[in-house]
């Protein structure tokens, strides 16, 4: 078993913002004016939002973006669930601590931190690219009882599932290694919005990728890209426990692939369907690495599919 020590949040501070918002009766259905609060974790603040009503949902967000990513199926979604995100620690509006140790079961750790700030028992999870390998990691830990809530179900969008059929880009190949940190400062806005764009199939919308950028950059977010991108190499090793936290899963899961993906497309459908013979999947053809960005209307439909809604 991986193991990440962490320490135990400070929960009253979480979830008195939480239960202050939902006496008040406040039911957003907007990314922009969901509610937000602060979650200590081990020492760092931890940028956290909700909004909805219904049964729980995390949205786990991937790597280089943060949980702005949810903006365009957030309103569908919180009509149907109470929305959790969390940028996870070197994302987003979240610290960046160029000291921690990044890892998956780091970032798996941050979302039993929220699940014991909100008193939450049971959760859905939906998960895109390397949030997918932190719902791995918590499957996994769920299947070993050392959970202290319940996952109900995951919906997995592009990743990296399985190794052996994921595609990393050349750049995050290279950030990943010895060059990482000199190669990470002469990063410019301009080549990470081309990056971004190529494994896109549809254009985000206007001033997303500026939002982006800005999210990447804030609070020296570029220095720590190269330890996060330690998750591919984790991928590999940890491969015999996270896929098999698939197949062993003891809960619904279903796949949301955009096709035209060049890391995780095609690939990883075909080797879903040959590991997980028995899991549904929802084919998005003209779409992405982000269908979630590219094609919410589409991501909306499979996921009300998937969480009975239709």
């Amino acid at each position: 078993m991986i193991s990440s020590t962490a320490a135990r949040p400070m929960a009253h501070l979480a979830a008195a913002a939480w239960m202050q918002d939902l006496a008040s009766g406040n039911r957003v259905t907007s990314y922009e004016n969901a509610a937000t609060f602060v979650l200590p974790f081990q020492g760092h603040r931890l940028a956290a939002r909700r909004g909805g009503q219904g049964p729980a949902l995390w949205l786990v967000h991937g790597f280089p973006t943060s949980s702005r990513d949810w903006r365009g199926v957030w309103p569908g979604l919180a009509a149907t669930h109470e929305l959790f995100a969390l940028d996870m620690l070197g994302f987003g509006a979240s610290a960046k601590p160029r000291g921690f140790r990044y890892s998956i079961a780091a970032s798996a750790d941050q979302w039993v931190a929220l699940a014991e700030a909100t008193g939450l028992r049971e959760v859905a999870v939906v998960a895109h690219d390397y949030g997918n390998t932190v719902a791995q990691e918590l499957l996994a830990r769920q299947r070993e009882g050392a959970l202290g809530f319940r996952i109900t179900s995951v919906a997995f969008l592009n990743g990296g599932l399985f190794p052996e059929a994921t595609r990393p880009l050349r750049i995050q190949r290279l950030l990943a290694g010895p060059l990482g940190p000199l190669l990470v400062r002469l990063t410019r806005e301009r080549r990470f919005k081309a990056s971004l764009q190529a494994i896109c199939a549809r254009d985000w919308p206007p001033g997303e990728m500026d939002e982006a950028w800005q999210a990447l950059v804030r609070a020296g977010g570029k220095a720590v890209m190269p330890k996060l991108l330690r998750y591919i190499a984790e991928r590999r090793a940890h491969r015999a426990r996270w896929v098999g936290a698939l197949e062993q899963a003891g809960v619904p899961i279903t796949l949301v692939n955009g096709l035209e993906d060049p890391i995780s497309g095609r690939g990883i459908v075909a080797r879903w369907r040959e590991v997980l013979p028995g899991a549904p999947v929802v084919e998005l053809p003209g779409v992405g690495h982000y269908p979630q960005v590219e094609a919410p209307d589409a991501v909306l439909a499979a996921l009300r599919h998937f969480h009975g809604g239709a």
